[in-house]
């Protein structure tokens, strides 16, 4: 009785993940492959891989999930390539702004210089202007 919960409990689990015709197709595949490893390669007669496959449309939904696979990975090489774009903007414009400001700096010292020459030529010609009175 213990055995038979068991394999009760074990069938209930895989039906819902696998359909039936996919779990005997997986155990003769693995037959197969023992078979391989324990008879001589002379002695082998296996089916063609066709011939296994149940005709029962099972494969009908791995075209819509290889589609939308193949669609996400799209969606997410587009949405990979614009992150970068937009780093690289912000790295451009960041690397511009450190530009500016260093002009802004030189442009500031050269004002100061400025200011000091006008300063010198003012009071220069104030004291010309005190000279000649």
């Amino acid at each position: 009785m213990n055995q038979g919960t068991m394999n009760r409990s074990s069938q209930d689990t895989g039906s819902r993940s696998i359909p039936e015709d996919r779990k005997l197709y997986v155990v003769d595949s693995i037959n197969d492959l023992n078979r391989l490893n324990l008879c001589p390669a002379g002695s082998q007669q296996l089916f063609p891989l066709e011939e296994k496959i149940p005709d029962v449309g099972a494969n009908s939904g791995n075209g819509s999930h290889s589609l939308f696979l193949l669609g996400l990975i799209i969606v997410l090489i587009v949405s990979l390539a614009l992150v970068s774009f937009v780093i690289f903007l912000i790295v451009q414009t960041g690397n511009k702004m450190e530009d500016v400001s260093r002009r802004l700096a030189a442009e500031g010292k050269d004002i100061d210089d400025l200011k000091k020459i006008n300063s010198i030529i003012v009071k220069r010609l104030n004291q010309l202007d005190s000279e000649e009175n």
